[in-house]
């Protein structure tokens, strides 16, 4: 029975709140894209602070997250991203939290991620691991085909959430990570690339484009200069990625994000790049971005820096960085 399980109970479940991790891959044919979590560079920081494998799940969430009562057991968490939480402790003394380390907590204490601080996700970690099941090899949560963990749900109040049992290790560990509040997103031309006028191309990497309401996990929808479109409006529907950035009658730019749609008939003006794809994705409503068009050469490049960035950070947690 659960009651015989460590666990957390959920005092207030935050803004989507949801079980990811690195996605759910080879189904795309079946119309099921692979998701996972918004910011992989995050993501995978909160699994290393607690010792856990990459691609355990954690719980993503937006904006504001979950407030959690470790109500039987004892862990060891971690939360990453941009963001402000406190730990309360059981005899009432309150700390506020520093992300990008970790903490010991046991029975009665509290977990509250009360926001994040300009910027969309944060996650939450807990070493061992959550006890849930995966779907295809994933843990991860789509909330719109009620795919993955608690039946496809987001994380509600009142919800148990079990851990697995960690370790005994004690030790804390922290990460050092820089900030990178940069503004211009690379991209590669897209498919559909000269189906747009030459004043539409020039303008779609000179202008800025503010990030709308409009914007989720599988989408974020720009407002700026509208682009024409001279040849068709519309294509025949064809495999999509995320960061496909998408221009329908309107002229007015959607990217498409983790959770997209896996086939799509508008035309695709640009990609946005691998590198920049978790910097994109913490931007928040009201932001103005601009696009930089690079070739795929520099792409791949960067792609490789910053996956040997994440690498040592996460080496440099394991090696030196205890607390």
């Amino acid at each position: 029975m659960i009651m015989d399980n460590n666990f957390f109970k959920v005092l207030r479940p935050g803004i989507n709140t949801t079980y990811q991790d690195e996605g759910r891959f080879g189904l795309q044919h079946f119309g099921l894209p692979p998701g996972g979590c918004m910011d992989h560079k995050s993501f995978l920081i909160a699994n290393a602070l607690v010792g856990n494998k990459k691609n355990y799940g954690a719980l993503e969430f937006a904006y504001q997250g979950p407030m959690l009562k470790l109500t039987k057991g004892k862990t060891k968490i971690a939360v990453t991203g941009n963001t402000h939480f406190q730990i309360v402790y059981s005899n009432n003394d309150t700390i506020k939290g520093q992300c990008n380390r970790s903490y010991n907590l046991n029975e009665g204490d509290v977990i509250d991620v009360i926001a994040t601080k300009k910027s969309a996700y944060g996650y939450l970690s807990v070493a061992g691991g959550f006890k849930i099941q995966s779907f295809f090899s994933s843990v991860s949560t789509l909330v719109r085909a009620r795919i993955g963990p608690n039946n496809g749900n987001k994380i509600k109040e009142e919800d148990k959430i079990v851990i697995n049992k960690a370790n005994d290790n004690k030790e804390n560990f922290k990460a050092i990570i820089s900030t990178e509040d940069v503004n211009t997103i690379r991209v590669l031309k897209g498919p559909q690339h000269d189906y747009f006028s030459e004043e539409s191309k020039k303008k779609f990497f000179s202008q800025n484009y503010k990030i709308t309401n409009l914007t989720d996990r599988m989408g974020m929808r720009l407002k700026g200069k509208a682009l024409e479109n001279i040849i068709n409006t519309n294509i025949r529907s064809e495999g999509i990625t995320k960061g496909s950035v998408q221009v329908p009658a309107d002229g007015q730019p959607i990217i498409l994000l983790t959770d997209h749609p896996t086939i799509g008939g508008y035309p695709k003006i640009a990609n946005i790049i691998s590198a920049d794809y978790d910097l994109l994705v913490q931007k928040i409503p009201g932001t103005n971005i601009t696009f930089k068009c690079i070739g795929l050469k520099e792409a791949e490049q960067l792609y490789s820096e910053r996956y040997n960035n994440i690498s040592k950070i996460i080496k440099n947690i394991n090696e030196n960085n205890f607390i």
